[in-house]
């Protein structure tokens, strides 16, 4: 129970007189978003005494009147206020304060497509880099887009940050349109479209795969073709194109195929796979052994997504691969700075004995 709703069950009377306005304030100089002011301006308040809890703060109307605000910049601080516990509002009546504690937590609401051991090495970042400033409420939306619309909607309104994995949904904007904007963060896959909008730190899975295996070119050159495993589905369509553009450059020195599935295939001496999906590494690295062939000599094996397990695998399994840790300390920066920067996260091959 909030205070609020503790008061009017008990009768007890709030402060019926409106605080001075000097509560609030707002430098059109500063390039702090007006918004942000009105919360810090507010918070410097309460830590100099000069409210109490059940005061009545100005109304919205006042306090756009007084400094030229619109309505929704007003409405996105008492938002944001209101999420933090700081302040509530009485139907008809207006809003009060409700706590004169300031050292608060984020509140943040985390929507990953699904959990691996690569995503459990960001989550586990995130978490750490945060410092203890923020709580954080993980979902998942499994790449079904019902899912990952309804988890958004009924979502709004409850969180003061919002870190979203769109995975391949090319229309997520259509969903997150009704977020506040300055809230939302992009995680992993971003568009041209959600760049306009959003901040992110993200994956350019196109320039990727093609400057990894680039700078790889003196170990696959041991091997006469390589084949791209490119099953469609939930993988990055940036991965498909970054090795399609590496094949047309490099078309006269390898055979290079994409196929989808490593079904009924049998694995020959000289090939090298690239695989983005995990089941399909587990794949070969069976089939090299029923075959007889060695990794990194007759059979080249790259994967995608470096972890821990990869270092030991077949002697070491060549990666391309993000630093996952390093995404997860970025976006708490954001988070914790409510910046709005997009990043692009590095990548690179990872050598291993698998090449």
């Amino acid at each position: 129970m909030d205070f609020i709703t503790f008061a009017l069950s008990y009768n007890i009377q709030f402060n019926s007189i409106e605080m001075p306005s000097e509560i609030f304030k707002v430098d059109t100089e500063s390039g702090t978003p007006k918004y942000k002011q009105l919360i810090n301006s507010l918070l410097q308040s309460i830590d100099m005494g000069q409210l109490s809890v059940g005061d009545r703060l100005p109304s919205i109307n006042s306090i756009c009147k007084e400094f030229g605000l619109s309505r929704d910049t007003v409405l996105v601080a008492f938002n944001e206020l209101k999420v933090r516990g700081v302040i509530s509002s009485v139907p008809g009546k207006g809003y009060y304060l409700a706590s004169t504690s300031t050292q608060f937590k984020k509140n943040v609401f985390l929507l990953f497509e699904e959990f691996n051991v690569f995503k459990e090495i960001l989550y586990n970042s995130f978490i750490e880099n945060l410092n203890d400033k923020a709580i954080v409420d993980i979902y998942f939306h499994h790449f079904n887009r019902s899912v990952f619309k309804e988890l958004i909607e009924s979502n709004n309104g409850k969180y003061t940050s919002y870190v979203i994995m769109p995975a391949k949904f090319n229309d997520a904007y259509s969903v997150l349109k009704d977020l506040p904007q300055n809230q939302v963060y992009i995680l992993d896959q971003t568009n041209s479209t959600l760049k306009r909008h959003y901040p992110a730190v993200y994956q350019n899975f196109e320039k990727d795969v093609f400057t990894a295996l680039e700078s790889g070119v003196d170990l696959l050159k041991k091997y006469k073709k390589i084949y791209f495993v490119y099953p469609g589905g939930k993988e990055p369509l940036g991965q498909l194109k970054g090795f399609k553009i590496f094949a047309s450059q490099y078309q006269e020195q390898w055979r290079m195929l994409v196929i989808d599935s490593l079904k009924e295939r049998k694995i020959c001496s000289g090939e090298v796979y690239i695989v983005p999906n995990d089941n399909d590494l587990v794949t070969l690295v069976k089939e090299a052994k029923k075959e007889q062939l060695e990794i990194g000599s007759e059979l080249g094996i790259i994967s995608y997504n470096d972890t821990p397990l990869k270092e030991v695998v077949a002697d070491g399994i060549t990666t391309i691969s993000t630093d996952f840790k390093e995404m997860g300390k970025i976006l708490a920066d954001l988070v914790l700075n409510s910046k709005n920067n997009l990043i692009e996260n590095k990548s690179r091959l990872i050598r291993r004995s698998s090449l």
